[in-house]
C-alpha cells in the first residue's frame, strides 16, 4: 500500500472551478472542428449529424444525473472505480464483490481516459498540420497534412499538456476557465457569421466556390476535366470555366441534397437539418458524437480537491453538460450543417483536414472581403488551439486521478498512488499518461486519411514532396481499403465510455436500492434509460456495418483492441491478486 503519510490532496475548489474543469473536457471549440469531419465521413448518415448530438446528448444527461447522484454519497477521488466500491460495500449480501466490482469500473474506464487524450493529441497534429499548410503551402498540404509531421506535433503536445497538469489542479483550473470564455465567444461568432452567410445567399445567388488545394474562394466556376478533376495553371489556381465570349462564368450558389452517385451534399432547408431523416442515420451518428460531450463526469474524480463536494459536485456535473451541450452545439451544429452549399458541400467536408477551418475562411470572405476570410480563420483557429489545451489537460488530470486512486488502493502499481510533495499532483500517473497519449497519437495520425476518406491519386501527386509532407501517402486505393486509424482510436475511446457510464448508471441503480431516500425517477429509470441506451450504442458497434453504414473495419478494430484490454485486465488482476495474497472475493466488509 502507499504510505498513508504520503502528501495529500487539498480541498480548494469551488463550483467555478469545478465546473470549468469539466467544461473544458466538453470543449465546443475543439470538438466542433474535430468530429465534424469524422462525422461527415460517416456516409450516408450525414444528413442525420444535428439529431445525432440530441440523441447522445440524452444519453449523456441520463448518464449525468446518476453520477450527479451517486456523488452525492460517496465524493472522493476516483470517480466511478471508487463509486463502484463504496456502492457495494453498502449492502449485506453484494459486499463481497466490492473489489471486483471497482477493478473492473477502474479498468474499463482507462479504456476512455488512456485513449481520449490520444485522440486530443492526434487532432492536434491534423489542427497545426491544417495551419501549416495553410501558411506554407509549398511546404505542406492543409487539406491532406504529412502523417510524419502530425505525429511529431501530437508527441510534443502531449508532454507538454501533461507539464501544465503536473503544476496541480489550481493551475489547471486558471488555465480552463480562461480558455472556456475565448472558445465559447469565438464559436458564437462562427454560428452566427455561417447562418449569415446561408440567409443573404439564396439559390441563384453569386457566392464563393471553395478550393481544397490552395484553400481559398473563387467568385467563378472551375473548368473540370472529363473525368470530373479540376484544372488548374502552373501556380496550381483553378482554371474559370469560359463563356462564348471568353469571360469567366460567375458561380452561383444552390443547395442540391446529393449528387448523382447519392451522396449527401447540403440541406435545402433549416427544418432539413433538424429533421430524423431515419433512425438509423441518427443512431449511428449518436455512436460518433459522444465524443463530443464526455467529460461532464470529470469532476467526479476531484471530490479530494472540492471544497464543498456533495453540493457542487452534483451542480457542476449537470451544468457543465446543459451550458456546452445545449446551449453551443447543438447551436454551432445547426450553423455549420446549414450552411453547406454546392461551393462547399457534406463531400467536401468529408475530404478536409479541418472542414470547420475552411467554412471560416469562406464566411470570413463574405464579411471581410474577398481574400481576407484567412484572417478570420486564423483568429479563431487560435482558440480552437486553446481548447484543444483545454480538453486535453482536463481529460489527462481525470485520468490520472484514477490511476493515481488504483495505486492507492494497490490494484495498479504502487508509484502510481504517490503525489508530489510540492504540486500534491499524480505526477507519475500524468507522466506516464503523456507517454501512451504520445504513442495513441502517432497511431491515430497514421492512417488519418484511409477509408473513406482516402484522398485521390490526383491530390496524392499534387502533395509537396518530403517526409513531412508526403511520406505514408500511398494510392487512392491501397488507402483506401486501409482503416482510418483516427476514426479507430476515437471508435475505441467511445466504446471505454460506453461501457465506463453503462456501469455507472448501474452503480447508481445499485447505491440507492432500499434506501430512504430512494426516488424511482433518479435512481431507477433515469439510469436504467442510461444503461439501455449506452448498451444500445455498444452493440450498434456489432450491428451497424451489416446495416450498409460505413465500413466494418473501423468498429471491429475498436472492438479488438477493447477486448485485449479487457483480456489483459483479467490476466492482470488474477495475477496481481496472487502475488499479493488478496482475496478477489471479500469475506468481511473493510
Amino acid at each position: 500500500m502507499a504510505d498513508q503519510k504520503a502528501p495529500q490532496m487539498h480541498a480548494t475548489l469551488g463550483l467555478t472551478g469545478l465546473t470549468s474543469n469539466a467544461m473544458a473536457l466538453i470543449a465546443p471549440g475543439a470538438f466542433l472542428w474535430l468530429t465534424f469531419y469524422i462525422q461527415a465521413t460517416e456516409g450516408t448518415t450525414s444528413p442525420s449529424m444535428w439529431c445525432g448530438i440530441v440523441l447522445a446528448l440524452l444519453l449523456c444527461l441520463a448518464t449525468a444525473v446518476a453520477y450527479a447522484e451517486i456523488s452525492r454519497l460517496y465524493p472522493g477521488t476516483g470517480s466511478s472505480y471508487y463509486y463502484a466500491e463504496q456502492a457495494l460495500l453498502s449492502k449485506d449480501k453484494a459486499f463481497k464483490y466490492a473489489r471486483v466490482a471497482k477493478f473492473i469500473v477502474g479498468w474499463g474506464s482507462h479504456l476512455y481516459y488512456w485513449v481520449y487524450p490520444g485522440v486530443m493529441v492526434a487532432t492536434t497534429g491534423i489542427f497545426v498540420g491544417y495551419v501549416v499548410g495553410f501558411l506554407y503551402p509549398t511546404l505542406m498540404s492543409g487539406s491532406n497534412p504529412g502523417p510524419v509531421f502530425m505525429a511529431l506535433v501530437a508527441i510534443v503536445f502531449s508532454f507538454f499538456v501533461a507539464w501544465i497538469a503536473s503544476k496541480g489542479a489550481g493551475t489547471s483550473t486558471a488555465v480552463n476557465l480562461a480558455i472556456n470564455v475565448v472558445q465559447i465567444s469565438a464559436l458564437i461568432l462562427f454560428s452566427v457569421l455561417a447562418i449569415g452567410y446561408r440567409t443573404n445567399h439564396p439559390a441563384g445567388a453569386p457566392a464563393f466556390q471553395y478550393d481544397a488545394q490552395t484553400l481559398a474562394t473563387y467568385t467563378y466556376q472551375f473548368q473540370t476535366a472529363k473525368d470530373g478533376t479540376t484544372l488548374r495553371d502552373s501556380s496550381g489556381v483553378p482554371l474559370a470555366l469560359q463563356d462564348a465570349a471568353g469571360k469567366a462564368v460567375p458561380f452561383t450558389i444552390d443547395y442540391p441534397e446529393k449528387d448523382a452517385s447519392g451522396n449527401f451534399l447540403s440541406h435545402g432547408s433549416a427544418s432539413s437539418v433538424l429533421s430524423l431523416h431515419k433512425f438509423s442515420f441518427v443512431f449511428i451518428q449518436a455512436t460518433v458524437a459522444i465524443l463530443i460531450l464526455v467529460g461532464f463526469e470529470s469532476v467526479t474524480s476531484m471530490g479530494a480537491e472540492a471544497k464543498n463536494p456533495t453540493k457542487h459536485i452534483p451542480i457542476a456535473v449537470i451544468a457543465s453538460l446543459l451550458i456546452q451541450g445545449v446551449a453551443c452545439y447543438l447551436i454551432e451544429y445547426f450553423a455549420a450543417n446549414y450552411f453547406l452549399n454546392s461551393g462547399y458541400t457534406m463531400q467536401s467536408a468529408a475530404g478536409s483536414a479541418a472542414p470547420i477551418g475552411d467554412m471560416m475562411i469562406i464566411v470570413g470572405d463574405g464579411l471581410l472581403g474577398h481574400g481576407n476570410g484567412k484572417y478570420f480563420m486564423l483568429a479563431e483557429a487560435l482558440t480552437v488551439f486553446l481548447a484543444l489545451i483545454g480538453t486535453t489537460l482536463s481529460c489527462m488530470n481525470t485520468g490520472a486521478r484514477v490511476t493515481y486512486a488504483m495505486g492507492k488502493d494497490d490494484e495498479a502499481p504502487e508509484h502510481f498512488g504517490i503525489l508530489h510533495a510540492k504540486s500534491l499532483s499524480p505526477r507519475r500517473a500524468i507522466w506516464t499518461l503523456a507517454a501512451i497519449s504520445a504513442f495513441i497519437g502517432v497511431v491515430a495520425t497514421t492512417l488519418v486519411f484511409a477509408d473513406g476518406s482516402a484522398p485521390t491519386d490526383a491530390t496524392i501527386a499534387a502533395l509537396p514532396h518530403g517526409i513531412f509532407s508526403s511520406f505514408g501517402y500511398s494510392s487512392h486505393d491501397a488507402m483506401a481499403a486501409l482503416p482510418n486509424s483516427l476514426l479507430a482510436i476515437t471508435l475505441t475511446s467511445n466504446f471505454g465510455t460506453f461501457i465506463l457510464y453503462a456501469l455507472s448508471c448501474l452503480l447508481c441503480i445499485v447505491a440507492y436500492h432500499k434506501r430512504s431516500d430512494y426516488s424511482m425517477v433518479k435512481h431507477l429509470l433515469i439510469p436504467g434509460f442510461g444503461l439501455l441506451a449506452n448498451l444500445a450504442c455498444m452493440a450498434a458497434y456489432l450491428v451497424v456495418p451489416f446495416l450498409g453504414y460505413g465500413t466494418w473495419k473501423e468498429p471491429y478494430l475498436a472492438l479488438g483492441i477493447s477486448a485485449l484490454w479487457g483480456i489483459y485486465g483479467g490476466i492482470y488482476f488474477l495475477r496481481s491478486s496472487k502475488s499479493k495474497g488478496k482475496a478477489v472475493l471479500l469475506s468481511y466488509r473493510s
